[in-house]
C-alpha cells in the first residue's frame, strides 16, 4: 500500500535569496524542489504538500498599496492576498511537478486546493497581534489607518510604522474532505498554502475571512494528523537540526524523541521562535496525535534523509 507523506515546504524552496525574488526565479526554485519530491514519489510515496507564502503575500500587499496611492485602486484584504498566493504558487508547483513527471514518464497528477483554515475567533493571538505585514509607513499614516480601518500598528525599531496581525492556531481544514478525496485517488495535492486562508465562524456557522497569518508548519502538522500520514516531512533551509546553534557547543541531532524535543523547546535557548521552534512544535503535535515519524531536512537532502543518512528524525 502506498505510504502517505505530508511535506511542509519552506520559503527557501520558492525564494533562494533577496536577489532572486521574481516569478521566474520562484519557478526555477520550484523546479529544483520538484526533482526531490518526484524522487520520493518514484520511491513509493504519495504526497500532500504545504508551503510558505510570506514574501509572496508581502509582494501582493505592496503592489496593492502602490496601486492605491498612484491610481486610487482599491486595496486587497489580507485574506484575499493569501488566496491569490495559494493559487499562484499552487499553479507553479503543479506545473513543475507535471513537467518532472513528463520527463521521467511517471504516470501521476498534481492538483491544488485553495484552502480555508478555521481559527478560533477568541484565540488570544487576536488580542496581541505580533506578525508584521505590508510596507513601512510614517506615524501619521499608521495612526490614520488604525483609526479608520481598525489596524493594529507598531513602531518598528526606528525604521517606521508597520501593521501587525494575529497568528492564531489552526483548528480545522475547511476543505479537508476534498483534499482527502484527492489523496485517496492517488493525486499529489498542494494544499494549506501559507498555513491556509484564515477564517472565523461568526457564531452562526457562517465563515468570514480574517486578517491573520497562520504558521504553515502548524497547518501542515494538522494536515498530517487528519489522514494519519506515515511521515511528516519539514523541508527547510538546514540539513539537520542543531542544539546550541552557532555556539561552540553546537551539536547536530540525528534523532529526538518527543520527550527530548519538548525538553529542548522548554529550555528556550536552542530553537529560534521565528524559524526552528515552530517546526519542532509542529512535529511534536503530529506525533502526540498518533503520528509515526517526523523528519526535518533541506530539499536537496530528502533522498539521503529517507535512507537515514542525514536529517533529524523525531519519533514518539
Amino acid at each position: 500500500m502506498t505510504k502517505l507523506a505530508v511535506v511542509a515546504v519552506g520559503g527557501n524552496a520558492l525564494i533562494k535569496d533577496d536577489k532572486h525574488v521574481s516569478v521566474e526565479d520562484q519557478e526555477t526554485a520550484l523546479r529544483e524542489t520538484s526533482i526531490h519530491l518526484v524522487d520520493m514519489i518514484e520511491a513509493g510515496w504519495n504526497l500532500a504538500i504545504g508551503h510558505g507564502n510570506g514574501p509572496q503575500v508581502g509582494f501582493i500587499l505592496r503592489r496593492s498599496e502602490i496601486a492605491a496611492k498612484a491610481e486610487g485602486m482599491h486595496e486587497v484584504p489580507l485574506d484575499v492576498c493569501g488566496a491569490d498566493s495559494q493559487g499562484a504558487i499552487g499553479y507553479e508547483f503543479q506545473q513543475a511537478l507535471r513537467n518532472e513527471f513528463f520527463k521521467r514518464k511517471v504516470n501521476r497528477k498534481a492538483a491544488t486546493v485553495v484552502t480555508q483554515m478555521l481559527v478560533d475567533k477568541n484565540d488570544t493571538a487576536f488580542s496581541k497581534p505580533t506578525k508584521p505585514i505590508g510596507s513601512f509607513m510614517d506615524e501619521a499614516e499608521a495612526k490614520r489607518r488604525e483609526k479608520e480601518m481598525g489596524w493594529s500598528v507598531v513602531e518598528d525599531a526606528g525604521r517606521g510604522w508597520r501593521r501587525v496581525v494575529a497568528s492564531p492556531l489552526p483548528k480545522e481544514i475547511v476543505e479537508f474532505d476534498a483534499v482527502k478525496t484527492l489523496i485517496d485517488a492517488g493525486q499529489i495535492v498542494i494544499t494549506v498554502g501559507g498555513g491556509g486562508i484564515p477564517v472565523i465562524d461568526r457564531g452562526d456557522g457562517e465563515l468570514v475571512g480574517t486578517a491573520a497569518v497562520i504558521d504553515k508548519d502548524f497547518a501542515s502538522s494538522l494536515l498530517a494528523q487528519a489522514p494519519k500520514a506515515d511521515l511528516f516531512l519539514i523541508a527547510t533551509a538546514v540539513e539537520r537540526v542543531a542544539i546550541n546553534f552557532g555556539k561552540p557547543e553546537q551539536k547536530w541531532l540525528e534523532k529526538m524523541t518527543v520527550a527530548e524535543a519538548k525538553a529542548y523547546l522548554e529550555e528556550g535557548k536552542h530553537f529560534a521562535k521565528g524559524s526552528m521552534a515552530p517546526k519542532i512544535q509542529a512535529a511534536i503535535w503530529y506525533l502526540e496525535n498518533g503520528g509515526k515519524e517526523a523528519l526535518i531536512t533541506n530539499p536537496e537532502s530528502i533522498g539521503r534523509a529517507l535512507k537515514g543518512e542525514t536529517g533529524t528524525r523525531i519519533v514518539p
